[in-house]
Order: structure tokens, then C-alpha cells, then sequence
């Protein structure tokens, strides 16, 4: 008997985390995943006592679906998207959705919204953010692709997104297409600036004012008590303070080798194929990319003698109050006045060659209080619904 509101593939931990939340917010959710084992291990665990539907197979995971069913999709990006897809629409009538919920390549997502609607399948590309806690208590949901499928979905979606201060869902319909999964990818690339920043930040105040771990963790914890307050400076702060059971730092043995998934290039280059300068962006990007060359630089390092003679130390309180509240004003002037602006101008251009038709304005309901990015953007939404505003966003970023 068909008796689930909508199923899940795919149990890694953010999956499991939504269904959890489905579940808590009075939905009955069925589960599957390619190893069948984890769907039994899942069901036994963090599932136990829910009404959580455990199913061994794709035809007993559709079957078990309300019509129109509504199989979502928390896989690898990629591949395994366009194979699941392929095993799931034999199964499926006109009319039923499937959603990608992972960070898939928006281009990809265009492609199968078409082939899909072709066939009667209603397909949706939704970002989700927030991160593991996110999913879990309330991720940021830009779902975008058939509007056909979104009365169907946004009760359900709607219900499990995280609430701004106002009480409105962190989730509403981006567009169609690929433009949910587009949103996500500019709201990714912001975070890779953002991180950028912070990593500078401690690199200024370690190498260049030789600030101890303690200290930075300070600096850290006061800019979160002031405008910078955002999610990644608080866990900033709690990361210069961990400390091994051996009692040495965690941070100092992390090695300088960043990874990427590929939201920040392809932020990168879609500013590039339309003429946005995103130079935040693309500069961090090349940051990671520089990063992972490690023994290159290390060479590099030891050939060009890079130390500096006479190292700068902060011989005084003043002296180190002064570095402190540069590199303040430094990041504060650049989260403020660039990261968002970066974040609505790519948006606007798309949006001005009608590639993706949406109100900017409910963009920062998406992302007010489940992202990452820091939590600069004015209490008054901004929308360049016309030239002038675009010409006075351009004449604010450059005062």
C-alpha cells in the first residue's frame, strides 16, 4: 500500500539528516539506497520508532509512494544523478517528480528538466544548504525546474526549512530550469570567498603579528559578538581553541591543502562567460588551487628565501589592537559592500538575459538564516528591478 509522502535515495548523512527532519514535522518519508544494507542499518539506528519506510529495492521504493510520487534524490553529482534517473523513470508515470537534491552543475539540470518533461516527469533541482546540521533542524531550500511539480512539493519543503527572524520559510521557488541549482552555485561561490577572507585573517595575525592560537581564537570570538557574527567565524573561533587529548592544537596539525567540489569554479566561470567581474571569487578559487600545490611551494619557499629578515611582531598592546582592528575594518568593508553585491549581480545578469525569470527580492529569504555566508545583508530586501537600481548598486560598491 502506497502510503509515503515522498521517498529518499541516497543515505549518506545529509539524506538520512532530511528524512529525519521530514519525519519530525509529521511526514512519512521512504528510504532507499544502492547498498541495501545501509537502508537496513539506517532503519535499526537513527530511524528506529519513526514511521520511516524502509525498502530493499527501486520497484518497492516507487511503490510505496502517494501519487504523484515524489522520489528525491541525494546522491553523488554527476553520473550517478543520470543513472538513478534512468532506473527510476520506467518506474514512474506522467506526472510523478523527481528532485535533485545535491550540488549538481546547473547546466546539467537544465538538460534533464528537458528530457524529462518530454517523457511527462516533473523534475526539480533544489539546493539545499546548511550543511549537515542544516538538514537535520532547517537547511535554506532553493528548489527550481517544472513549476508544475511545486504545489505538490512545498508543503513538505517549505515545512522543514529553517524560519527567519519574520517567521518565512528559508525555502521559495527560484525559477525554472536549472535555477535552483544556479542560486546554490552562487551561494557557494560567495562562501569560498568568505572563506578566503578568514583564512587571510589568521594568516595576518599569525605570521604577521605572531599571534598564539589562544589569541587568534579571541579575536574570532569578539568580531562574532559584532557585525561579522555568522556561523563560520563562530566555528572559527571553537577551532583555534580544540585541543588534542595530548593537549596540543588540532589546527596545527591540519594540512595547508585545500579541497574543492567545484561550486566555486563554476561560480567562477559562468561570471566569466558573462562578463561579471567576480574577482573574489575567482581569487579564491585559485587560492585552493595554489594551495594544493604543496611541495611546489615548499620549494619555491626554500629557493627564494621568503622569510623576511626582521619578522613584524606586535611588541605592544596597542601595536597588536591596531592589526586587530584593520584586518576588522578590512573584512568588514569587503563582506559588506562586495560578497552579497557579488551574490545579486551575477544573479541580475542572468536574470537580465531571461535566462532565469525570478524576483531577486525573496533571494535573501533562501539564505537569511541557514547559510553560511555572513550575515551582512541589509533587513531591507534589495531587488534591481530596473537599470537605476543596477546603475546604484554599482555607484554603492564603488563608494
Amino acid at each position: 500500500m502506497a502510503r509515503a509522502d515522498i521517498g529518499m535515495i541516497g543515505l549518506a548523512v545529509m539524506g538520512q539528516n532530511l528524512v529525519l527532519n521530514m519525519n519530525d514535522h509529521g511526514f512519512t518519508v521512504s528510504v532507499y539506497n544502492r547498498t541495501v544494507s545501509k537502508v537496513k542499518e539506517f532503519i535499526e539506528n537513527e530511524a528506529k520508532g519513526t514511521n520511516i519506510i524502509g525498502t530493499m529495492s527501486l520497484e518497492e521504493f516507487v511503490q510505496s509512494l502517494k501519487r504523484p510520487r515524489k522520489a528525491m534524490l541525494l546522491v553523488k553529482a554527476g553520473q550517478a544523478v543520470d543513472d538513478f534517473i534512468s532506473k527510476l523513470v520506467p518506474l514512474l508515470e506522467k506526472g510523478d517528480i523527481i528532485i535533485d537534491g545535491g550540488n549538481s552543475e546547473y547546466m546539467d539540470t537544465d538538460r534533464r528538466c528537458s528530457e524529462l518533461a518530454k517523457q511527462g516527469i516533473l523534475y526539480v533541482g533544489t539546493g539545499v544548504s546548511g550543511g549537515e546540521e542544516g538538514a537535520r533542524h532547517g537547511p535554506s531550500l532553493m528548489p527550481g525546474g517544472n513549476p508544475e511539480a511545486w504545489p505538490h512539493i512545498k508543503p513538505i519543503f517549505q515545512a522543514i526549512a529553517a524560519k527567519a527572524k519574520s517567521g518565512e520559510p528559508c525555502c521559495d521557488w527560484t525559477g525554472p530550469a536549472g535555477s535552483g541549482h544556479y542560486v546554490k552555485m552562487v551561494h557557494n561561490g560567495i562562501e569560498y570567498a568568505d572563506m578566503q577572507l578568514i583564512a587571510e585573517a589568521y594568516h595576518l595575525l599569525r605570521y604577521l603579528g605572531h599571534f598564539q592560537n589562544d589569541g587568534i581564537a579571541q579575536v574570532f570570538k569578539e568580531w562574532n559578538e559584532g557585525p561579522l557574527e555568522s556561523y563560520l567565524i563562530e566555528i572559527t573561533s571553537h577551532i583555534f581553541n580544540y585541543r588534542n587529548p595530548d593537549g596540543s592544537y588540532l589546527i596545527d596539525q591540519i594540512l595547508d591543502a585545500a579541497g574543492q567540489k567545484g561550486t566555486g569554479k563554476w561560480t567562477a566561470i559562468c561570471g566569466l562567460d558573462h562578463g561579471v567581474p567576480v574577482t573574489l571569487i575567482a581569487e579564491a578559487v585559485f587560492s585552493r588551487q595554489l594551495s594544493s600545490m604543496r611541495t611546489l611551494r615548499s620549494e619555491a619557499c626554500r629557493v627564494l628565501n621568503t622569510t623576511p629578515d626582521k619578522p613584524f611582531c606586535c611588541s605592544s598592546p596597542e601595536i597588536a589592537k591596531k592589526l586587530i582592528d584593520d584586518i576588522w575594518k578590512f573584512s568588514s568593508r569587503v563582506l559588506s559592500n562586495i560578497f552579497h553585491h557579488h551574490n545579486l549581480f551575477v544573479i541580475v545578469c542572468i536574470k537580465a538575459e531571461a535566462v532565469f525569470s525570478r524576483q531577486l527580492s525573496s533571494m535573501r529569504t533562501l539564505r537569511s538564516e541557514a547559510c553560511r555566508v555572513l550575515n551582512t545583508t541589509p533587513d531591507k530586501p534589495f531587488c534591481c528591478s530596473s537599470p537605476e537600481i543596477a546603475k546604484k548598486l554599482i555607484d554603492d560598491i564603488w563608494k
